[in-house]
């Protein structure tokens, strides 16, 4: 018996990761998952750039 990754392989409408709104849609789910992976990537951009700035408005004062 292989493991759960071998399985849901076989059977991609069983992974509970390729539903979305109670729909079977890999595709989908692929598109949002880039999204989501851009837009923490964006988020932690910016709150570096507040950190920086919090930090130099600090060192002023």
């Amino acid at each position: 018996m292989g493991d759960w990754s071998d399985y849901f392989e076989d059977f991609p409408e069983e992974n509970p990761a390729n539903w979305v709104n109670g729909r079977f849609d890999p595709a989908l789910r692929a598109k949002l998952n880039s999204e989501e992976r851009l837009q923490a990537a964006a988020n932690s951009e910016l709150l570096e750039m507040i950190r920086k700035a919090k930090k130099e408005t600090k060192a002023k004062s």
